[in-house]
């Protein structure tokens, strides 16, 4: 090899691995969006909506691999980004002033989120403060990529998450691995529960006080024939809400649910394959609430509103979907009136694919992700990535 080119493949490897996005996201492109991707169009008054409440909201778009955050904190709609490896469920600890993210890949990562309060007082550093408050990437802890992680949720004090791949509920105590804390009781044979295939896409918590008092969704409550994720898989109508006191199923007759929330003290639970939301009773009745355009997904409750998120169909997975029409489907939020069912506002991404889940943070402990989605300032990101000093955590 000549002195060129020895030189050559130096200067590209002391190059790799310079810019922020790649870093966090362990991913060389990491940085490399498509504009396409982050153009949005707005029905309604959106940003009124959201600057009343005084919320960012955090939304997952796994198949694009971003995690977004939308506020109106500077006085002006605030659209910013961080790009991880297929975002899925996310959770807001408001005791710990950390919000956590699924990443849903193999292995498996929990990346866990905090406000930047400050820069550090650096002599080799111009820049002396931060604009906004920024949440800034932690922490990552590793997991096997059959625990297939979706959802996330706080219950009590503790984070829990749906490990699909296991039929299984997971906590993550502080400082310690994760275990399985609940399962339905249809996974249980005369050899024991088995954790050993996802029979049921058990990807949904509604999250209580206890597991008790949470309800978990699932695209069937049996182990016989295909399975969830197989397109010979028939999933109208085979949906359940699991129960955590009983482990059975308190509602019927959905089809691909996801997202179980508690919304103005009902039980709401996107069922996907129809595109709507329906209100789950406690007796088992299912009321539709709200038709949208597109693959159901994504609900989070704002007061007298709910912000619920739609996706496009996946080509080969329309079966999934059969009250849909695949081709009039969009992926975008909404915000819907929880008393009348109507859609008040809209967020749409024309290019956009698939939403998983929505979470809202106050805009006071937190208003923007480390990179804004239509000004990207390479100066302010690698200064803020070199010198970030977090938010102390609340005293507990």
């Amino acid at each position: 090899m000549s002195d060129q080119e020895d030189h050559a493949r130096f200067q590209a490897d002391h190059e790799a691995w310079r810019d922020p996005a790649s870093v966090v996201a362990q991913w060389q492109d990491g940085e490399a969006v498509r504009s396409s991707l982050l153009e949005s169009e707005i029905s309604g008054p959106w940003w009124d909506v959201l600057a009343e409440t005084g919320l960012t909201l955090l939304v997952s778009r796994e198949y694009e691999h971003l995690l977004m955050a939308l506020s109106t904190a500077s006085g002006s709609p605030q659209v910013s980004y961080l790009r991880l490896p297929h975002p899925s469920g996310i959770a807001f600890d408001a005791a710990r002033a950390e919000v956590h993210v699924a990443s849903t890949r193999n292995p498996n990562m929990l990346y866990t989120l905090r406000p930047a309060e400050r820069l550090l007082p650096r002599r080799d550093l111009e820049s002396k403060g931060i604009a906004g408050r920024v949440l800034m990437p932690a922490s990552t802890r590793f997991l096997p990529g059959s625990t297939y992680l979706h959802d996330l949720a706080m219950i009590g004090p503790q984070l829990h998450g749906s490990a699909v791949g296991d039929n299984a509920i997971v906590s993550f105590p502080a400082g310690g691995d994760h275990q399985r804390v609940w399962w339905p009781s249809c996974i249980e044979g005369i050899a024991g529960a088995d954790f050993g295939l996802n029979h049921l896409q058990l990807n949904g918590i509604a999250a209580g006080e206890s597991l008790a008092e949470s309800y978990f969704t699932a695209s069937k409550d049996d182990l016989a024939g295909a399975r969830p994720g197989q397109i010979e898989f028939a999933p109208e109508g085979r949906g359940v809400v699991f129960s955590g006191a009983t482990r059975l199923p308190i509602s019927r007759g959905l089809t691909r649910p996801h997202s179980p929330r508690f919304v103005g003290g009902d039980l709401w639970v996107a069922n996907s394959g129809y595109g709507t939301v329906v209100n789950c009773g406690r007796d088992g009745r299912v009321e539709v609430v709200a038709r949208l355009p597109g693959w159901t997904r994504g609900l989070c409750a704002l007061g007298d509103l709910a912000i619920v998120g739609t996706s496009r169909i996946i080509p080969r997975f329309r079966a999934y979907a059969p009250g849909l029409e695949a081709d009039k489907c969009v992926c975008g939020l909404h915000a819907v009136d929880i008393k009348s069912g109507r859609i008040v506002a809209s967020l749409i991404w024309p290019a956009g694919n698939q939403i998983f889940a929505i979470e809202a943070v106050p805009s006071s402990m937190v208003d923007r992700l480390p990179f804004d989605a239509f000004d990207r300032m390479p100066d302010a990101e690698h200064a803020l990535f070199y010198a970030w000093q977090a938010v102390p955590k609340p005293s507990q």
